[in-house]
């Protein structure tokens, strides 16, 4: 037996009118349909609900019980309907991101705290990756943003600008390159390293650029964040590459230097992607906007 919520909505409006005519009146229809609506009603449920009298119809007990469970029940259908509203216009949804570190640490904070701000019944997942294993993530639907540096990833993907940031060369502050405004990546070589994550997209492309030059990194320690990264450098472990935004506090903090890179491959760009912007939950296409204008 399926019950009809319009057929329950005009039964509680003729039970609190006391008048089938006055219930059709407020519904816009004909006084005939609701008599028909409640005569089934009570053939579905087996039970007389209605009882006729000179000043209109009253509740039977059976008519009292349901007029006071129909209330609940459409009560809460309404607030399914406005949550599913909310839904549908943004201001609710779950939204999972693959991002970098570098897009972690120097963008997403502030970015993530405005979208918020503006929708706080959203709900995000931000995971931190590589950049080759957010772009799988996003072909294969284990996240719907992505946020990476530009790399060759062989995916269907809808990708879009978001940020640009500089690599930097840090140092210990009594390096021999410590002084230095600027040195080339070739320099640097004669050093040993601190390396982030092996299939980071700066260690894949410290090892890219070594290579073109017939030469190796020298690798002591490898860390997987930029605050592991400056604690090593400034013990005199090696030195290191991170975004210059990221490394700016801690110069300022430990005892590291910031050198310039003369390479063009120190100037980045981070981009997001999705597979597909139209297919996406509303949530999460207000999210990617607000990427792109904060960007």
């Amino acid at each position: 037996m399926n019950l009809d919520p319009v057929s329950l909505r005009l039964f509680v409006d003729i039970v609190e009118k006391g008048s089938i005519t006055g219930a059709a009146d407020s519904a816009h229809t004909a006084a005939s349909a609701v008599s028909k609506r409640i005569t089934d009603l009570e053939t579905a449920l087996k039970t007389q609900l209605l009882v006729r009298t000179n000043k209109g119809v009253e509740a039977t007990p059976a008519g009292i019980a349901l007029a006071n469970m129909a209330r609940s029940v459409l009560h809460e259908l309404a607030d399914i309907e406005a949550q599913m509203s909310e839904y549908a216009a943004g201001v609710r949804g779950h939204v999972r991101i693959r991002a970098n570190i570098s897009a972690i640490t120097q963008f997403l904070p502030h970015a993530l705290q405005s979208f918020l701000a503006d929708h706080p019944e959203v709900q995000i997942r931000l995971q931190e990756d590589i950049s080759t294993g957010i772009t799988r993530a996003v072909a294969e639907n284990a996240a719907d943003i992505g946020i990476f540096t530009m790399i060759s990833h062989g995916h269907p993907l809808e990708v879009f600008p978001y940020r640009d940031d500089e690599l930097v060369l840090i140092t210990p502050r009594g390096h021999a390159l410590a002084k230095r405004r600027a040195v080339s990546f070739a320099e640097t070589l004669e050093f040993p390293y601190v390396g982030l994550h092996a299939d980071s997209a700066i260690n894949l492309q410290l090892i890219r650029a070594a290579n073109e030059l017939g030469k190796t990194v020298r690798t002591t320690i490898h860390v997987t964040s930029y605050d592991a990264l400056c604690f090593m450098v400034e013990t005199g472990l090696g030195i290191g590459i991170m975004p210059r935004a990221v490394a700016q506090p801690y110069r300022r903090t430990l005892g590291i230097a910031v050198v310039s890179l003369q390479e063009p491959w120190a100037k980045r760009q981070l981009k997001i992607c999705v597979r597909s912007l139209s297919a996406l939950p509303v949530a999460a296409r207000l999210l990617v906007e607000h990427l792109r204008q904060t960007g």
